[in-house]
């Protein structure tokens, strides 16, 4: 039987996902989490096989929980369950320490699969991602200086991609549960790291990253 802890902040989600990975009959979730914080509490208090984690859990970078659970519970394999499936996340994802990296708008039987590859010690990539993009991603990261995208932090990625996709400060601050002005400071460290200048150019920039297509 795996043992599996899920961590989303939404309960919908995680009823869903729990529902989900019971019906396989050789998964057991034994604990739940809706922060970044009570996620990497669960897997230390409960050595779970498997962590299934939602990229962006809001209080703590998943990037984080996914170095905690490798240094602090190494036998845990951890799944990350995403709605961000551009090369960048995936990629660090991976060096971080994840086994595996679905999105959630693929097919049930995806994540089922990724749990159980994971479990057995083996990396997945649920499609559309590509393994050997990935690889050759990471091989090329290797060789080109520091981006200055690597210097954001998850936070800061997030009210990014928000922008760049046309959300007011407002709009982001309501998903966020923050405040536009906290919001604002994000979004300017944002342009100063990127050595962006308006919106304009970090739309630019987000095209070149592939977290808006091109038009």
């Amino acid at each position: 039987m795996i043992r599996i802890v899920l961590a989303d902040d939404h309960p919908v989600v995680r009823h869903g996902l729990r529902a989900l990975l019971r019906s396989d009959g050789s998964m057991e979730v034994v604990g739940e989490a809706g922060t970044g914080l009570e996620a990497a509490q669960a897997v230390q208090r409960l050595k779970p096989d498997v962590l299934v984690l939602d990229l962006m859990m809001g209080d703590v970078s998943g990037i984080g929980i996914i170095k905690q659970v490798s240094k602090r519970s190494p036998d845990t394999a951890v799944v990350i369950l995403s709605m961000y499936g551009n090369d960048c996340y995936v990629m660090e994802a991976m060096q971080a320490g994840a086994m595996a990296y679905v999105l959630k708008d693929s097919p049930s039987d995806e994540l089922v699969r990724a749990v159980k590859e994971a479990a057995a010690g083996r990396r997945y990539l649920a499609p559309p991602l590509s393994d050997r993009a990935i690889e050759a991603y990471m091989l090329k990261a290797q060789d080109k200086v520091l981006d200055p995208y690597d210097m954001l932090s998850a936070r800061e990625r997030e009210v990014l991609n928000m922008v760049a996709r046309g959300d007011t400060s407002s709009q982001v601050a309501d998903k966020l549960c923050i405040s536009p002005r906290t919001v604002e400071v994000h979004r300017a460290r944002v342009m100063q790291k990127l050595g962006l200048k308006n919106r304009t150019e970090l739309i630019h920039f987000a095209m070149r990253r592939g977290i808006l297509p091109e038009v």
